[in-house]
């Protein structure tokens, strides 16, 4: 997975975009993601902020790659690489993340080794919190996915246990103010809530 220009590669997106297909938008404000919560497993460290599962969230007559793609963008989460998942259990350290399935489908699991088993298909969307397990099991040969990250937010590759300071960076990754499918009256700002000195969310 190679990451390109991510400057260059959102402002074409952008360029390119004057605004979400209307009937699109009005149809993926009505959905509700399903949760999925997952506790640290082994070296994976996952999150106390679920998952959000968004299954048939985004159907398209052309081009479904590129109305994910500009969802994102609209959204707060400029897209970074089209490509798949890792075949390897890995997580984010220094990002949230998105992934929109765009083409074909697959096997994953969330949360490491022995974790959450889900599969996905073209249309579904995964919002990852950092920290969150993921690694891909078996996947069609035409599987696509776009991964997209909130504003200034880049992600990393991590295999193995976070350090005292690593958990301390992660705490302090930005908190998203929009959901990446429904923006900032979505799902996301109400289902995640930022942590507290009362409710450290550790």
């Amino acid at each position: 997975m190679k990451p390109i220009d991510r400057r260059q590669f959102a402002a074409g997106i952008v360029a390119a975009t004057v605004g979400i297909n209307k009937a699109m938008a009005s149809e993926s404000t009505s959905i509700t993601p399903q949760q999925i919560h997952l506790k640290p497993n082994g070296w994976m460290p996952n999150s106390p902020l679920p998952v959000l599962f968004y299954r048939s969230a985004l159907k398209s007559n052309t081009d479904l790659a590129a109305d994910m793609e500009r969802t994102f963008t609209t959204n707060g989460w400029p897209p970074q690489w089209r490509n798949g998942v890792y075949s390897f259990h890995h997580y984010h350290s220094t990002a949230h993340e998105v992934l929109g399935f765009a083409n074909g489908h697959a096997d994953l699991v969330l949360g490491g080794e022995g974790g959450e088993p889900v599969t996905v298909h073209a249309g579904d969307i995964l919002v990852l919190p950092t920290g969150t397990g993921h690694c891909r099991i078996s996947a069609s040969e035409d599987f696509l996915v776009i991964g997209a990250y909130p504003e200034n937010e880049h992600w990393d590759i991590c295999r193995t246990a976070p350090t005292p300071a690593m958990l301390e960076s992660m705490r302090r990754v930005t908190f998203p103010s929009s959901d990446p499918l429904t923006g900032p009256s979505g799902a996301l700002p109400k289902l995640w809530t930022p942590p507290t000195p009362e409710n450290p969310k550790t």
